[in-house]
């Protein structure tokens, strides 16, 4: 599966932990040359160190559109680029400081917006980007979060036309068990992984390696572009 990434050159902005780690870790696995970059030396070096083989590691921050440019001018052309970096400081519209959710919007939007407009990629290459399934079901507390996720699907739509013939995607999980929830205590979180396994079709809660799958099909399916792949366990429907 994904033999074709044998050899090709991977980029993966937030490949540090999670769904980013998670596709690292596969395209590696079947042979790609592996970057991973994140804002975190240390976290990168980590996960360097789980990846193996070939894979490196830059530290970048993609909210900076400089850094970025700098980043991409100073590297030969990709194969495949995923961006799966983000911070987004939650909350009520109403609740949540207008600094916050503009740092959460510079972090997810933005940052996707600065890779696309910097990066050098093959023709017939891929650009894919990790959104969210609040896109389409929204949520009264995380109503940023939906909005911001809904602009960056719309934006792989629109760039698949401008940038074709390079295929740009997006991929929407939905509760995935990644380090973003390592906040809560593991009491805490495994009972809300098992009340929401309960609620999904799915009778499951997502795993990285879930949407690393459905990453690395669109990036390997010459016929994908401009589509959104939810990944979500049933969460849009139930």
């Amino acid at each position: 599966m994904f033999e074709t990434l044998k050899n090709t050159r991977v980029l993966v902005i937030g490949g540090s932990s999670g769904i980013g780690l998670a596709t690292a870790t596969v395209a590696a696995r079947v042979g790609a040359s592996v970057t991973i970059a994140s804002r975190s030396r240390d976290k990168l070096d980590a996960a360097v160190a789980r990846i193996g083989g070939d894979a490196r590691a830059a530290v970048l921050d993609t909210r900076g559109l400089q850094a970025v440019e700098s980043f991409f001018s100073d590297e030969p052309v990709w194969d495949h680029v995923v961006v799966s970096a983000a911070q987004t400081p939650g909350g009520p519209v109403r609740g949540l400081a207008v600094a916050d959710a503009r740092t959460a919007m510079d972090s997810k939007f933005w940052g996707a917006y600065h890779v696309a407009h910097a990066a050098k990629i093959r023709e017939a290459g891929s650009l894919t980007f990790v959104s969210g399934f609040l896109s389409v079901r929204p949520s009264a507390t995380s109503v940023l979060q939906g909005a911001i996720n809904a602009a960056l699907e719309a934006l792989a739509r629109g760039l698949a036309l401008e940038l074709a013939p390079v295929r740009v995607n997006a991929v929407s999980p939905g509760l995935i068990e990644t380090p973003l929830w390592s906040g809560l205590s593991e009491e805490k979180r495994e009972a809300m992984f098992a009340s929401a396994a309960q609620r999904l079709p799915s009778r499951r809660i997502g795993q990285p390696e879930d949407i690393a799958n459905a990453v690395l099909f669109l990036a390997t399916t010459p016929f994908a572009t401009g589509s959104t792949v939810r990944v979500d366990g049933g969460g849009a429907i139930a």
